[in-house]
Formats: C-alpha cells, structure tokens, sequence
C-alpha cells in the first residue's frame, strides 16, 4: 500500500486502514504508561495547588513548580470504575488524566529538558505513574538543541524544554493502523493542555513541530522502531526569549548531531509480552523524519475561504475566565449522558470565542505571530440554539460571527453517519466539526504534514472541551464519523479545500454512574 493511500484511508475509508480480522488481545496489553529501571528518580510533590484561576509568576512557585505543571499536563489525577456498556455487572477500573485520549490509552509520552536548581541538568522522562523524573542524561545540551531546530529558538535563555512522544504499541495494539491517525490528535490534545497550563503557571512557550528527528530521539534514548518524537515545547520566565532566530547558520544533519553524544543504553517496562509489528506506521514516521536543519523553515499560508451564505453576527462578549483546576476535574466525554438543552446565543458566542482565542500560540509554522490564519478552523451544526436557525454553519473568528451554509436539522444525518452508535444526537444541540487543509500542506511539509495537521486539531480539540466544561457543558471527541457526508454538508470540498478533521457533539449532560477519586494530597 502506498503511503498517499494509507493516509486517504485513515481519513475517508476508515474501514480499509486496518485488516478485518483484527482481534485485540485485552490480556497482554501494554500499560498506559512507561517505566524505566534502573535510572536514577527524583520525586515529585503531590501537594499540588487545588486552584489554577489566574497566571502566576513560575519563579514564584517554589521547589514543586515544575512537578505542579507536569501533574496538571499529564499527571494520573484521578482512578474510577464504571459498569461497562456490555456487561453493567462488569465494573471497568481506569486510571484518568486530564487530557482526553483515545479509548484511554495514552500512547503520548512526555521528557522534559530541565535547567533549575530543583534537579541537575539533564533530560528526564516524566514517570507519571509514581509522579517522578527519571534522569536519562545530565548535563546541558542547549547547543545540540538549538541546533537540532534549525537555530530557530534560543534555547540558551530557555529554563526547559517539554518533548511530546508517542510509543507506538501502546494504542495499535487495539487500533492497528488507525492508530496512526489518533496518535497525532493524541498529541495535539496533550499539547493544548500543556499551553494551557503554562500560561496559568506564568511560563512563556514555542511549540516547534520541525526538528532533527532521529537527532533528538537519540539524545532521549529512543528507538524509532518503537517510538518517536513528535513536537517539542520550549519553555521561558520571558516571553522575549523564546525568540526566532534569523541566522545563516550551517545547515547540520542527524547524523552529524548524533556523532556528538554516545547511545545511551535504557530499560523500561511495557508489560505485552507479545508486541506485534507495525510497519505502516513505522514506514509513515521515517517518511516524515526530517534529516537536515536546511529545510526547517516557515511555511507559507494559504487564503482562507469563505462559504457563502446569510452572516449572522454574535454577541459580543469578554474572555472566559475560570479556574482551570475545577474545569479539568468537571470535563469528560459523555457517551449516553447528554441530555437535550437550550443554548443561548451567549453560550455559543462565548464557547466559538474562547476557543478560537485561546488556540492562539507561538511556533516554527509561522512567519508572524500577529494576525495568523490559523490552518484548522471550526464549522458548527445548531439545534435549538436561542434565536438561532438550525443549521450547519461555518465560524468566523475575525469577525465572531456565523455563516449559513445549509438550514434544517441536521441531526438524523449525523447520527446516520457514525460507525458506532455510542451517542445520541438527539440530545445534542451543537456539533463541531474541526476542519483543515485536505493536502494537509504537503507541497511544504510532505507527509510530516498530516501529523502536524492532526496535532494542530487535537490542540483545538482541546481548547473547545475546556471551554465548554467552563460553560456547564461537555463535549465528546469522535473519530468514527461519515468525513464525506459532513464535508458535504459544510460545502468543504469544492473550492474552500478542506476536510473534516474530528467531530466533537457538545451539550449539556447528566453526572455518569461511576464512583471516581481524586490522586492528589
């Protein structure tokens, strides 16, 4: 299979991504988290702050600062049971974090590159199964980092550095290809929590999606043939110093910068005692491997257009304000617990906002950070919203305003659309619909694009679920939805060149029967 088609099949043919004959061996599976042995561990405080309400100076944070932001990224915040869909004598026990993942598994990974009195410098993997560190390699590599980007970042007046990874098997071993697909959302959702986070804990960040692959899992210790990194996140007490570099530097490769730092030799744990191959998926990542720091560069954007049809302008309003802590503990994706409400012009104006203002963010993507069109934007379906036609519609953030594209009632359809009938649309006033570029910009970034592109939804994905647990709501992310039948239904494919990315229904919902605690002191 070719890899052009291997990702129009992820995308459009969801059915023809994976073999029929799948069969997922729930007794050998991995663990949604990874365990080195053998490395030295540096502990982390559990008396985390209970409130995040408003940015606060990092300096200012003391000895668990850097502990208190990884817990509210990617720590294990709470364990629950539920009765399972199949079987409610059955009860399921799961261990959840803040960010969503698909069908819980966590493929994601985070390391962290670390320059504070708190710990010796070095890079580390964040342990969040006993909420530690675990040091790979000490010492300071901001030279080979910067390198490693392009001389696009000054890492020297950097604190830290985040990497987000993925291990491979920890999701293919029940989604087989169509893991590759969710690995890049998984990512993104991850990093929209990170952003998020740090802005409450006064960092200043620059996510970079290009980088020397095979360079920087090196300097982590990874194997390609099993995980790999997909973005990093550097991370500043000075929002001027995470500053783009416009040297003429030498261009460098990955084996240039791997020649400068020994292999280093790791054991971790990941409990399958069968690990199956995936070669699809490890064929896609060298595919999209970038080998040398010359073709590192800004992308150029492509004009946004718009549909045509009845513009209905929204309410004005202010920025959310919440208190980030209690948002998280409130949002999960409720499957049979929506229930039908009505939604005031207000919510939405309030909901389409925050979300499009809050997915704003510095990276290497961009030639400028003021008034960038953003390369994934939000269409809507409405049902019963105050003084609203029902109707699919397309956001326009510049000017916070709606476009009619199709009127009616378009729930039927949706729910006609979905591969499994986990949800009813019935009970669903607003459905998101995340879109983005159908070449994934591959003219610019090859196949490295449609990670990016997956990522850069899921970080969407992520401010859209915060906002609407802010609102008294929740929202489900799905994957298993007809992508034709809705881009029909928003008039993408024609000359607007978009595609729908995630489907997300939203809506208020009713408290699931599941007892849950909170792992924290």
């Amino acid at each position: 299979m070719s890899l052009d088609t291997f990702l129009h099949n992820l995308h459009f043919d969801i059915e023809k991504a994976s073999p029929p004959d799948w069969e997922v061996d729930w007794e050998d599976a991995p663990l949604p988290f990874k365990l080195y042995r053998g490395l030295p561990q540096f502990p982390l405080t559990l008396e985390v702050p209970l409130t995040l309400d408003g940015p606060a100076d990092f300096s200012k944070r003391g000895v668990g600062g850097i502990g208190h932001f990884l817990w509210y990224a990617y720590g294990l915040t709470q364990i629950s049971q539920a009765p399972r869909a199949s079987d409610p004598d059955d009860l399921m026990q799961s261990f959840r974090r803040y960010p969503p993942s698909g069908g819980g598994l966590y493929p994601s990974e985070l390391y962290v590159y670390l320059k504070t009195e708190e710990f010796p410098d070095g890079v580390y993997h964040y342990d969040a199964a006993h909420h530690r560190l675990v040091l790979l390699r000490e010492g300071n590599f901001d030279s080979y980092l910067t390198k490693s980007l392009g001389d696009r970042c000054n890492l020297s007046a950097c604190f830290g550095v985040i990497f987000v990874s993925t291990m491979f098997w920890k999701n293919f071993f029940k989604y087989n290809n169509f893991s590759y697909r969710l690995q890049g959302l998984d990512a993104g959702v991850l990093i929209g929590q990170l952003l998020e986070v740090a802005k409450r804990f006064g960092m200043n960040t620059k996510v970079c999606f290009q980088f020397l692959d095979r360079a920087i899992n090196h300097l982590l210790g990874l194997s390609e043939e099993e995980e790999s990194t997909y973005a990093m996140i550097a991370l500043s007490k000075e929002r001027a110093n995470v500053c783009t570099s416009d040297k003429n530097t030498e261009a460098v490769t990955s084996a240039d910068l791997c020649r400068e730092l020994p292999d280093i030799q790791t054991e971790h744990y990941v409990r399958s005692l069968v690990v199956k191959e995936f070669p699809m998926v490890t064929t896609m990542n060298r595919a999209s491997m970038i080998e040398t720091s010359r073709t590192i560069q800004p992308i150029e954007p492509k004009e946004g257009r718009k549909c045509e049809g009845h513009v209905i302008a929204l309410p004005i309003v202010k920025r959310l304000s919440y208190d980030l802590a209690s948002v998280c503990k409130k949002r999960f994706s409720p499957e049979m617990d929506f229930v039908l409400g009505k939604v005031s012009q207000v919510q939405l104006a309030l909901l389409l906002q925050e979300s499009t203002a809050s997915f704003a963010y510095r990276n290497d993507l961009d030639k400028s950070s003021v008034d960038t069109e953003h390369r994934v934007s939000i269409y809507v379906s409405l049902y019963n919203v105050e003084d609203l036609e029902n109707g699919s519609y397309q956001y326009d953030g510049k000017t916070h305003s709606l476009i009619l594209i199709r009127p009616g009632d378009h729930r039927l359809q949706l729910q006609s659309g979905m591969s499994l009938d986990i949800l009813n649309f019935q009970q669903v006033p607003i459905c998101i619909h995340v879109a983005g570029d159908r070449t994934y910009f591959k003219s610019q970034l090859g196949y490295r694009g449609y990670r990016i592109q997956q990522m850069e939804a899921g970080m969407l994905v992520q401010r859209i679920l915060l906002a609407a647990s802010a609102l008294g709501m929740n929202g489900h992310p799905l994957l298993g939805f007809d992508v034709h039948m809705c881009d029909e239904l928003y008039k993408m494919s024609g000359s607007q060149g978009k595609t729908s990315l995630i489907q997300i229904p939203i809506a208020p919902y009713r408290n699931r029967p599941w007892l849950k605690a909170g792992l924290h002191s």
